[in-house]
């Protein structure tokens, strides 16, 4: 039993040597394996309605693959802001596209720190549509969204939480009228 004991703590000395010899690699750039971004934003407790809809989607395990993602992750209290019944419509399984367009709009591809979302004025998300960047007053939007947090690291992506549910623009209607608006 010494001997196994032995041989693990040579196994973490090298493994310290290792990460000490390579100091050009940030942590967010390659985060040392650890929770994924849905047991992260689990672990948090602030994101219960968020997994509900991820469930509800279908892709929490698209969320626990390889990545790199970048998550605006919106906290139970940004989707109670939402108008009354919003959400439990939403989760309606004959409402499933739209809930999978609402948050692959949340979702970039890529690690994409504060500091570089700062640096430029959209990004395209995994639903395919825009999302409108800008620095105001020395805290970082999203669309109409304020990042609370940023950076948070997971071993496939990161996270920043979001004080609003970003609205993806509604698909036009067939019907040429000029009903089509943002959000449902």
């Amino acid at each position: 039993m010494r001997h196994v004991v032995r041989l693990l703590s040579r196994a973490a000395a090298l493994a310290a040597l290792v990460l000490v010899a390579r100091p050009s690699v940030s942590a967010a750039q390659h985060p040392a394996r650890g929770p994924n971004i849905p047991q992260v934003a689990r672990t948090a407790g602030q994101f219960s309605t968020l997994l509900a809809a991820v469930d509800a989607a279908g892709l929490t395990e698209t969320l626990i693959g390889r990545g790199p993602f970048t998550l605006f992750a919106p906290t139970d209290e940004a989707f109670k802001r939402l108008p009354n019944g919003t959400v439990t419509d939403l989760l309606k399984p004959e409402n499933r596209e739209k809930l999978v367009t609402l948050l692959t709009y949340h979702v970039l591809p890529g690690r994409v720190t504060a500091a570089q979302a700062r640096t430029v004025s959209s990004a395209e998300t995994v639903a395919n549509q825009k999302v409108q960047l800008r620095d105001v007053d020395g805290e970082l939007r999203v669309n109409n969204a304020v990042v609370r947090i940023a950076d948070i690291p997971a071993s496939n992506g990161l996270i920043h939480v979001i004080d609003r549910v970003l609205m993806p623009q509604a698909p036009p209607c067939d019907n040429n009228s000029s009903s089509a608006r943002r959000g449902w």
